[in-house]
């Protein structure tokens, strides 16, 4: 989904703001592989359809409460 200024790639800081966390835990998103990332040049961008992936693999995944009775 692109931003509403059609940029499809974002900055950290600007993805991280995206999904409502710190600039710290969207780095660690991208280090352990959850959030890809695109190096375009020397710059490190997310795709908004990385940001995407990320909440519907939330989404899928199971819980500790999908298993309360």
């Amino acid at each position: 989904m692109p931003t509403p200024d059609n940029r499809v790639v974002l900055t950290i800081e600007e993805a991280a703001q995206r999904l409502g966390i710190g600039r710290t835990t969207m780095y660690a998103l991208i280090k352990t592989g959850q959030i890809r990332t695109v190096t375009i040049g020397r710059l490190r961008r997310v795709p908004t359809f990385c940001l995407d992936e990320y909440v519907q693999n939330l989404l899928t995944k199971p819980t500790h409460l999908d298993h309360a009775a």
